[in-house]
């Protein structure tokens, strides 16, 4: 969710300024391009190079830098027009009345009257202050402009006393953005499930039957679904790819039968359904107990089919609009509008084996996507980021039609 945006942390002179240098490292670790503004005040409580360290950027604090090359101005315009978010954590009741009432006496404030993006602030002072009318009014100036007040805590403050005041925890900062950011996407609500990766069929119990299948393609297009607001379930074969976000369970399989078990145990429940899997066609019809020993010049063995996993989710389609792919050789268009019309589906994905660039185990991919109605409609060869886009994106225009 966080991941590429370009967040400008604003910090300024309270004791919870230290939680920042955890907040930093959960956005980086989230994805997130950081850089940090701090308040002079701000300095006597967290060090500039720590921030600078963890958040791989110059620290600033005034519109002056000086330098080995000289004299240079820290454009505030420029920084307000870089971010996709400003936090501005911890907000003290000095700063809060200065955003609150345009005051630009520093940088951050100058900064912040410049942004043009959304706006969070995150409060923190002790009790007298935080409940103070002066504060109060802060709060409700800043929300009718439209910033984002994120809640504070309530326990031990530095004073000793107890109650509202606390600066929210880094954890409880991101996920409020977090929650933010998915709100209003187009598949929130939505919930969708994923096959990708390869499928193994074992032989015995150190050989199987595989294909080249990297799963990529099927991770990418959980995380662009996840990324549009969507709860995903993933159920992937054997693969070495790695996934973490709050709104993709990923459920790990081995063969073919696995997989049509996960696959209809979770199917009733979703709004959309994308086959990416590539899971074999066929299975040895017994498996060795001990490993097979290599005595024999030859040694035949006797397959059977697997369970059709994308046709059986056809035959049970209620309400989930479903999405198979078709890897070709020839008569691509062809195969693939039979394979569409055969299995029920909603929409297919072709890959041609004969594009340089597609196929399995590559970085990119060039895909045609046809509809039930047979309309068709050709991308150019682009990264399986920004392919899981363009199908994620074509579902999304296809259930709002």
């Amino acid at each position: 969710m966080l991941s590429g945006k370009n967040i400008l942390l604003g910090i300024t002179g309270g004791i919870a300024a230290y939680k920042t240098t955890f907040l930093v490292r959960l956005l980086i670790k989230a994805g997130a391009n950081v850089k940090v503004i701090l308040t002079d005040s701000a300095s006597s409580f967290v060090s500039p190079l720590t921030l600078a360290t963890l958040s791989k950027n110059p620290v600033v604090s005034s519109f002056v830098a000086n330098d080995e090359a000289g004299t240079s101005w820290n454009n505030h315009v420029e920084m307000g027009l870089w971010a996709d978010l400003m936090i501005i954590a911890p907000a003290t009741a000095n700063t809060l009345s200065k955003m609150a009432y345009g005051s630009c006496d520093n940088l951050l404030m100058a900064t912040y009257l410049s942004a043009k993006c959304p706006v969070f602030f995150a409060p923190a002072m002790d009790l007298d202050m935080y409940k103070h009318p002066s504060t109060q009014t802060s709060f409700d100036k800043l929300l009718s402009f439209g910033n984002l007040m994120i809640p504070v805590g309530s326990g031990e403050l530095a004073s000793g006393l107890h109650g509202e005041g606390r600066m929210a925890e880094p954890e409880d900062i991101v996920a409020f953005i977090k929650q933010f950011l998915h709100n209003g996407l187009p598949l929130e609500g939505k919930k969708v499930l994923i096959t990708a990766g390869p499928t193994y069929e074992a032989i015995d119990p150190v050989r199987f039957i595989g294909n080249h299948s990297s799963g990529k393609m099927g991770f990418e297009l959980a995380k662009a679904a996840a990324n549009s607001g969507a709860t995903v379930i993933l159920i992937s074969g054997p693969t070495h790819l790695h996934l973490e976000h709050d709104h993709i369970k990923l459920v790990k399989v081995t063969s073919a039968e696995e997989m049509y078990t996960a696959v209809h145990h979770y199917y009733g429940a979703v709004d959309i359904a994308i086959g990416a899997a590539a899971v074999a066609d066929y299975k040895p019809k017994t498996v060795a107990v001990q490993k097979i020993k290599k005595n024999d010049a030859e040694f035949q063995i006797e397959l059977v089919k697997t369970k059709d996993i994308l046709y059986s989710l056809g035959q049970e389609k209620k309400h989930q609009f479903l999405v198979g792919f078709a890897l070709e050789t020839e008569n691509e268009v062809e195969n693939a509008s039979k394979k569409l019309k055969k299995k029920n589906l909603d929409l297919i994905v072709l890959n041609s084996l004969n594009d340089t660039g597609a196929g399995f185990g590559k970085s990119t991919n060039k895909i045609t996507i046809i509809d039930k109605n047979l309309d068709i409609k050709t991308f150019e060869l682009k990264t399986k980021a920004d392919v899981a886009l363009d199908i994620i994106n074509e579902i999304i225009l296809k259930i709002n039609v």
